[in-house]
């Protein structure tokens, strides 16, 4: 049995609910971001209840809703493409996301456009965006090995995207030292 949880974004979101479900007793196989893997079938209504009272406590809500459960699925496999993995796919994201959820990308646009307001295309920029910034902080890598990093086409392209949510060149970013500019990714 599958259970999907919504703004489960990073490493220490897996640890919050790993912790949680061993507190409820509850046995997993599993614990990705936004999913979990139940070992037993079934959760008794009284025990969901609590492991839904107890993760609200930390800003992850447990999901109801299939079309929610997909669109919150396709957050996470977007996240973890930009921020986890060592490389963004090389095929056509469309194709990617399309293969990694077993649905149609008309579907899936459609959907999360209805459900967030925001187009499968845009949620993809801000959350480059905001690892560009994570990369620019850390101060390890070139722009050129950002661009490469994140598959953009030029450092122009990258620039460009980044003035244009940001407001300035990821050079003023680097010297303006405003750390806190950061977005938490749940709040993308």
């Amino acid at each position: 049995m599958k259970i999907h949880i919504k703004n489960m974004v990073s490493l220490r979101c897996k640890i919050v609910v790993k912790d949680t479900l061993s507190s409820l007793g509850i046995q997993y196989s599993c614990v990705d971001l936004g999913e979990v893997k139940i070992s037993d079938n079934q959760i008794s209504e009284e025990k969901r209840k609590e492991l839904k009272k107890l993760l609200n406590r930390y800003g992850l809500e447990l999901m109801d809703e299939k079309e929610s459960t997909v669109v919150e699925r396709l957050k996470n496999i977007i996240v973890e493409m930009i921020h986890y993995s060592d490389e963004i796919p090389k095929e056509k994201i469309s194709v990617f996301l399309s293969e990694k959820l077993n649905h149609n990308y008309n579907y899936l646009s459609n959907l999360f456009k209805e459900v967030t307001g925001k187009t499968i295309q845009h949620y993809i920029v801000l959350n480059k965006i905001e690892k560009i910034k994570e990369l620019i902080l850390y101060d390890e890598l070139s722009l050129n090995e950002i661009m490469q990093t994140l598959n953009y086409s030029s450092v122009a392209h990258l620039s460009a995207q980044f003035k244009q949510i940001t407001g300035m060149t990821p050079r003023d970013f680097k010297k303006s030292n405003i750390f806190n500019k950061r977005i938490m990714l749940d709040k993308l």
